[in-house]
C-alpha cells in the first residue's frame, strides 16, 4: 500500500483533472475533512509540496487561492492513478456530482482588489463561463473599505448587475 501522503497528493491531481475549472484551497480541503481522510494541516503540506512540484498552479487574489492541474501534474497522475483506492474514487465521483453546480459558481464569480498608481484601489470584478471571461470590470474606488465592499457585493450581485449591464448596452 502507498504512503498516505503520496495518496493524498494523486487524490488531490485526480480531483483538478476532474474538472474544467478550478478548485479553490476550501474545496480541496472540505473534500478531504467531509470524509475524515486527514487533517487541515496535512492538506496545506501537501498542497505546498505539490506546488512546489509544480504538478499543479495556484491563482492567488486578497481572499482566495484557486488551483489547477499543470501538464506534468497529468503525467505523474497517469502513472500513478492506480494508488487511489475505488473507494476514494467514488467518494471524489460523489462529491463532485452533489457539489458540482456549487463549486463552478464559486470559482467563475470573481473579485479582487489592489491599490492604484494613482490614490484609491482598483476593484477587478469577473465574471467567467468555461473559463472564458463574460464580463472583466475594474472600477477605481477611493478607500480600501470601498474595495472591499465592492468585491462583497459583486459575489452577491453579479448576476443583477452583468442582467442589467447588458439589457442596458444592447437596446
Amino acid at each position: 500500500m502507498a504512503d498516505p501522503n503520496t495518496i493524498y497528493k494523486i487524490t488531490i491531481l485526480a480531483m483538478l483533472d476532474k474538472v474544467d475549472f478550478p478548485l479553490s484551497n476550501t474545496q480541496i480541503s472540505n473534500f478531504f475533512l467531509e470524509h475524515d481522510y486527514t487533517d487541515y494541516f496535512t492538506v496545506q503540506q501537501i498542497i505546498s509540496g505539490l506546488l512546489d512540484s509544480e504538478l499543479i498552479h495556484a491563482e492567488s487574489t486578497h481572499n482566495n487561492t484557486q488551483y489547477r492541474i499543470t501538464a506534468p501534474g497529468r503525467e505523474t497522475l497517469v502513472f500513478f492513478k492506480d494508488k487511489i483506492t475505488p473507494a476514494i474514487e467514488a467518494d471524489m465521483s460523489s462529491y463532485f456530482e452533489k457539489n458540482k453546480m456549487e463549486l463552478k459558481n464559486e470559482n467563475s464569480i470573481l473579485a479582487d482588489f489592489y491599490k492604484s498608481t494613482v490614490s484609491g484601489f482598483d476593484v477587478r470584478c469577473q465574471l467567467k463561463e468555461n473559463n472564458i471571461s463574460v464580463i472583466d470590470l475594474t472600477i477605481h474606488v477611493k478607500t480600501k473599505a470601498q474595495a472591499k465592499a465592492v468585491c462583497e457585493n459583486w459575489q452577491k450581485q453579479t448576476l443583477d448587475i452583468y442582467t442589467y449591464l447588458m439589457d442596458s448596452l444592447i437596446q
